[in-house]
């Protein structure tokens, strides 16, 4: 069982409507770029990337390096999250 402190970084990580739509996106879209999720959700590059790293601090999505390329994928507590969002 997760500490109170560690539920409460989730919870806030997933406090905002972008964070939300972005942990969909990745959902439907593994391994998809900042550009390619601002793209997407036709957002400012510079708002859906400060978004998505909230997401990375917050233990929800995983990011990857390939070359100059970063991927990101749901953590599998992205993806639990995901889960009770959609049965809430």
């Amino acid at each position: 069982m997760k500490t109170s402190k560690q539920l409460e970084r989730h919870f806030k990580g997933l406090a905002n409507h972008w964070r939300l739509d972005i942990l969909f996106l990745i959902a439907k879209n593994p391994r998809v770029t900042v550009e390619g999720i601002s793209e997407a959700l036709e957002g400012n590059f510079k708002t859906i990337a400060d978004h998505t790293q909230k997401l990375v601090q917050c233990g929800l999505v995983d990011k990857k390096y390939y070359g100059k390329t970063v991927a990101h994928t749901l953590s599998p507590y992205g993806k639990k999250c995901l889960t009770f969002i959609k049965s809430f």
